[in-house]
């Protein structure tokens, strides 16, 4: 003859988050902490040119400014998927990208509709 046991097991308490009352979650975020980075800022990069002949002229990149001012880029060469990097700023982007190449006359447009101009008869980095 066998002796079955029987284990008495807590049960835990789960709190249930508030219903409304047409049974969605009523789900509140919190505040985001003060030294948290606000937001994200998107960015097309469009050359009149390229002279070097790689990843041609027009928009060519389109990217996101993090909070956190990390720069990510996707390139839009070569079809279908290009490729992405990251940069610590969008000035490293600039340094490495646009700045060495002033005869691309590059236009950087934001979702605000700000654009920054590099090279050509302007010379260097306008708009503000």
């Amino acid at each position: 003859m066998t002796k079955t046991s029987k284990r008495k097991t807590k049960k835990k308490e789960i709190s249930q988050p508030a219903e409304e009352s047409n049974g969605n979650l009523d789900l509140i975020p919190k505040e985001p902490p003060k030294l948290a980075p606000q937001g994200i800022r998107t960015f097309t990069v469009c050359r009149q040119q390229d002279t070097t002949g790689v990843s041609g002229d027009g928009v060519i990149i389109e990217g996101v400014l993090l909070g956190t001012g990390q720069c990510i880029v996707h390139w839009l060469f070569p079809p279908p998927r290009g490729g992405v990097a990251i940069f610590d700023s969008m000035e490293d982007f600039l340094k490495v990208h646009v700045l060495p190449h002033p005869e691309n006359e590059t236009i950087i447009t934001y979702q605000d509709a700000r654009q920054e101009v590099f090279g050509g008869r302007r010379g260097g980095p306008m708009g503000e």
